[in-house]
């Protein structure tokens, strides 16, 4: 028997009457159940039966997930974070005050001085304990919403003051199961905007299976049917979010686009974004980096994003209390995942009907591709570089 991870219809949504209501995401909802997400040991012969019963949304074999790793900064570090700026989020009267961020990756250091002040609601998903190993996932929240570090600012959102921290992926990696459970788990607890900075391995996959004894066509074959699966899964993963938008706001979905591009090597040698940012209703993220007075997109950065964010020598904070600079679209997705916790105060603060709605549309309508060199296109950099509420 094979372990799948099996997603089930929630019951129906309880009755908005006063009994029944709560405050969630500043709203005054009715209280929908979760869908149920569990994972099994199922024998191959009744998949089939279990994915036609009408209660079972999806069904996908356990697939390895990876950090989308950044490069070392290959220019001379500055103490300034220029990605601050280049978003315009230090002009912005908002700041993320009433904005709950949840950052699916690492781990924290939540004793950094980056990070004083924030409620830090944390989880470890991988069963390796909640300290943050690597640094990925404290560079990640640093971005979004940490507070300056010896007078050097480095966060978008510095108004945040809740954080959900789910770990996800450990010293050996993590699986799909993982992330799905973490997607729910800050669903549930109020995240108003999800930040992942990571993929799912395919690759990793395919010589998982051949170093098992399977023959490379054959590992390839399951391989792409488990990539299949659970991109069908994150669907309806992130449909189950849309449909929450009836009781309230659903949380915005942020994800860096990859960076298995080389255009360094051949201007054709593009691959396009992958997994969790190649799913519906996800917004994915080039990284982008300074280009004479412009801007210009990064070699390995993957093509087809939504949008755009600085990804290149980005300043923030790293384990041990110290500020560290990176490259790679896990730097351009916080940036992205920051500007939208401004937009959502600004939401909260105009009153609008629906924050996440708001939030979308706007990443996207304010997004400015003038900037770019000529080089580029909407492939490239999608809508273009986000930019802040004024």
């Amino acid at each position: 028997m094979d372990t799948y991870i099996i997603l089930r219809k929630p019951e129906e949504p309880r009755p908005r009457t006063r009994e029944f209501t709560t405050r969630t995401f500043g709203l005054t909802r009715g209280i929908s159940a979760s869908p149920q997400l569990t994972v099994e040991r199922v024998p191959s012969h009744a998949i089939v039966g279990l994915k036609k019963d009408p209660q079972v949304l999806a069904v996908t074999r356990t697939m390895p997930t990876k950090l989308i790793h950044p490069f070392a900064s290959t220019q001379a570090s500055t103490s300034e974070a220029w990605g601050i700026p280049a978003v315009n989020a230090d002009t912005s009267p908002y700041t993320g005050d009433g904005v709950t961020v949840a950052v699916l990756d690492t781990g924290i250091d939540a004793t950094h001085p980056a990070f004083t002040g924030v409620t830090l609601e944390q989880k470890d998903f991988t069963g390796e304990g909640l300290n943050d190993t690597d640094g990925h996932g404290t560079h990640c929240a640093g971005t979004i919403f940490g507070r300056d570090v010896n007078g050097t600012r480095i966060g978008v959102a510095r108004g945040v003051q809740k954080a959900l921290i789910g770990k996800v992926i450990g010293d050996s990696g993590g699986s799909s199961e993982m992330i799905f459970k973490a997607l729910q788990w800050a669903m549930n607890s109020g995240a108003n905007i999800i930040s992942m900075s990571l993929g799912f391995d395919f690759p990793g996959l395919v010589n998982r299976l051949v170093k098992a004894g399977y023959p490379v066509e054959l590992a390839t074959s399951n391989a792409l049917e488990s990539y299949r699966g659970n991109l069908r899964m994150l669907d309806a993963i992130m449909h189950t979010f849309s449909a929450q938008s009836a009781f309230g706001d659903s949380p915005v979905v942020i994800a860096a686009a990859g960076n298995e591009s080389r255009r360094d090597v051949s201007d054709d040698f593009k691959i396009a974004a992958s997994l969790p940012a190649a799913a519906d209703n996800v917004i994915s993220v080039a990284a982008a980096g300074k280009q004479g007075s412009g801007y210009g997109i990064a070699a390995f950065s993957n093509i087809y994003p939504r949008v755009s964010a600085p990804g290149v020598d980005v300043l923030s904070a790293w384990p041990g209390g110290t500020l560290k600079s990176l490259d790679g679209t896990s730097m351009a997705c916080p940036h992205v995942a920051g500007v939208a916790a401004l937009w959502w105060d600004y939401a909260l603060k105009t009153n609008a009907v629906s924050a996440s709605a708001l939030t979308t549309a706007q990443l996207t309508a304010t997004a400015s591709a003038q900037d770019f060199s000529n080089e580029f296109d909407s492939t490239d950099y999608g809508f273009g570089l986000v930019t802040s509420p004024r």
